[in-house]
């Protein structure tokens, strides 16, 4: 292996070393502690360190770095506390996530780490948005992200590299090449000659190098890294290596040919760097001895203090408190210059435009994002002539990427942005649906870094847009924790919800009834202005019975209610779905003791039903009848008008009305 310094100082080559040992002397340390039983799983890097010790230490400290579950290096060099790591790998309240996550499924704002998931290819978008946001600032900075051999098959992969390429952002992918994802050979994992030809195909440039060889490594990056910020370009390296263990130490390596083994030996990162080092008098013994013994009390100690973990206390209330980030109160609109009179009725749509609009300007931090929404004015013109007043960098098309998309405005939060991801119809959200429901939805409680975005979505049937263009999706985001469900059904709820979803730090799945927005219109206060999520809104009050209700439903409801004047009906217009306002609930059931919950998803696994079960479980006492729901039928939404107007929970309305009323 042949060691070129560059004119790189020796203090520097001493302190690759440094970094390169102490990676390797905790890998070692954490295999003896593994055959001890005194911790249960470890992914090792071992023959892998020199890609993520040279990278980490090409990066500025305050430049955003995605790792995987190979690169102890990238936390060691960032400067991490061993004990601290040793306590997160234990599973210890007192790691860095609490005790909610294991080995490296962690990140860290304090060092610029963004936590991994397991599901690999997301990581290289949050990359995209940390880029996204040094070029707004205009800060000479790049991200870096690593992926493996396996990872590049992933549609993520793809994604990211396009968006990155198409968005000139200054980001490094790299690939860690180590033969084998998992025990499949590359050999079975794609056909073209080298990974980095993959670079060619989204219009940018990439190299192969040694991964094993930790100046070159280093020299790579650095170099690359200037590229990157000079051109505002990303960049592709594949670095070649072998690792040594098995995927994790449970899957052994009885998968590998065993020559493998003795070929990469003489390549190994750690002791052809050492040698070379002594050779060349950068190092002398008595300073390679000094180091390692240095490193052997320091790592001793420091596992030893995380030895002395044996169980957390656990707290109930911290862990659902932990779910959100908390609102400040700086984060809702300040302006306070629109002095508008408005005399007539505002379209639900133009309500929302309105919303994102007087957002624009109350949050200078804030980019909107989706398919054809500058120039174009997005499918349902929503965004139109937001380009004009706030410019290409803030109102942005995207390829047709959704899971890139979505990740990248997480990885825009990273830097301090808020966002606003169009959806261009809702059913599409199903390509991003990982992006939302495990990075999104889980990183505020996983390791205290908020998700500072709003999905857009144009959702409902009415409109004959047949099975891919008309569901309503509420019910896949409502079994998960960690997200907000937002359903106006008002031009004046759609603007407050929407400008308070924006102001609130957190994940928020916001639907517009595409079927609503035009068909009405109604007061709205041309100031801004926020509704409080989680509040719901008595329509109309009413004695007989209570419809608990959202979205279009609540016009079904109030139609149903003008032709049949004899019923007493008390509408409850729920508005956010996550959280539910079980006061409100609890309130209507009370007084009427008879609940229809309507809503126009599919009746199996629909909200209704999780509402059902929390009226049956504590509002019993105070019902006269069933709780009963009215929902549309368990099929795909059919195109045909006479076939779509029988799916829909408004055809059975008055059936299960008449049905309460008599019982």
């Amino acid at each position: 292996m042949h060691f070129d310094p560059r004119n790189m100082t020796n203090e520097l080559m001493l302190s690759l070393y440094r970094e390169l040992l102490f990676s390797r002397m905790i890998e070692e340390k954490m295999l003896v502690l593994l055959r001890q039983g005194k911790v249960g799983k470890w992914f090792s890097g071992i023959g892998q360190e020199a890609i993520s010790v040279g990278a980490t230490m090409a990066m500025q400290e305050d430049e955003w770095i995605m790792p995987l579950h190979r690169n102890l290096a990238v936390f060691t060099c960032r400067g991490m506390s061993l004990e601290k790591l040793f306590l997160q790998w234990q599973g210890s309240k007192d790691g860095y996530s609490k005790g909610r996550e294991r080995s490296f499924h962690f990140g860290s704002k304090e060092h610029f780490i963004a936590g991994m998931i397991s599901h690999l290819g997301p990581q290289l978008a949050l990359a995209d948005g940390a880029a996204l946001a040094y070029k707004l600032k205009n800060e000479q900075k790049a991200a870096l992200a690593f992926t493996g051999d396996g990872g590049t098959s992933e549609g993520d992969f793809h994604e990211a590299l396009n968006l990155a390429a198409v968005w000139d952002l200054p980001v490094i992918f790299i690939i860690e090449n180590n033969g084998y994802g998992l025990s499949t050979p590359v050999s079975e994992q794609y056909r073209c000659n080298e990974l980095v030809d993959k670079a060619k195909g989204y219009g940018i440039d990439g190299i192969q190098i040694d991964g094993n060889n930790i100046l070159t490594v280093y020299d790579t990056v650095k170099g690359v890294r200037d590229y990157c910020i000079k051109h505002q370009k990303p960049y592709l390296i594949e670095c070649m290596t072998f690792r040594m263990r098995g995927h994790e130490e449970a899957s052994g390596v009885k998968y590998v040919p065993p020559h493998l083994f003795e070929e990469w030996s003489k390549k190994d990162p750690v002791r052809t760097y050492e040698d070379w080092l002594l050779e060349s008098s950068v190092a002398s013994v008595d300073q390679i001895r000094a180091i390692t013994e240095e490193l052997r009390i320091k790592i001793d100690v420091d596992i030893n203090k995380g030895l002395t973990f044996e169980k957390n206390e656990v707290n109930l209330e911290e862990e659902i408190k932990d779910l959100f980030a908390i609102k400040n109160s700086t984060d809702a609109p300040q302006d306070t210059t629109y002095n508008i009179e408005r005399t007539s009725p505002v379209r639900f749509i133009d309500a929302i435009s309105e919303a994102l609009d007087q957002s624009l300007k109350a949050h200078e931090n804030l980019v909107v994002m989706g398919q054809d929404i500058a120039e174009y004015g997005g499918a349902f013109k929503v965004t139109e002539g937001l380009l004009e007043k706030y410019g290409k960098h803030r109102i942005r098309n995207t390829p047709l990427c959704e899971s890139a998309v979505i990740g990248a405005a997480l990885g825009l939060s990273l830097e301090g942005y808020k966002s606003v991801v169009e959806m261009q119809f809702a059913d599409f959200v199903s390509v991003g649906f990982n992006q939302i429901v495990n990075n999104l939805a889980k990183i505020y409680y996983r390791w205290e870094q908020n998700a500072d975005v709003v999905i857009r979505m144009p959702t409902g049937a009415g409109v004959g847009a047949g099975p891919f263009h008309s569901q309503s999706n509420e019910a896949w985001f409502f079994h998960v924790p960690g997200l907000k469900i937002v359903y106006p059904s008002t031009p004046a709820d759609a603007k407050g919800l929407l400008m308070a979803a924006i102001s609130d730090p957190n994940p928020v799945m916001f639907f517009e009834h595409k079927a609503l927005y035009r068909s009405i219109s109604g007061n709205v206060d041309p100031s801004p202005y926020e509704i409080e999520i989680g509040k719901a809104k008595i329509v109309r009050y009413g004695e007989d019975i209570s419809i608990i209700t959202y979205g279009a439903g609540v016009h079904w409801a109030l139609s149903y209610l003008e032709e049949h004047p004899e019923i007493s009906i008390e509408i409850l217009d729920l508005r956010s779905l996550a959280p539910l306002d079980y006061d409100a609930i609890r309130s209507t059931v009370e007084k009427t003791n008879k609940v229809l919950i309507l809503h126009e998803d599919n009746l199996t696994g629909g909200i209704g039903a999780e509402i059902s079960a929390w009226i049956s479980e504590h509002c019993f006492q105070s019902l006269d009848a069933p709780v009963m729901r009215c929902a549309s039928l368990d099929t795909p939404i059919p195109f045909s008008k006479e076939l779509e107007e029988q799916f829909l929970a408004k055809s059975r309305l008055d059936e299960m009305i008449q049905k309460l009323i008599r019982f």
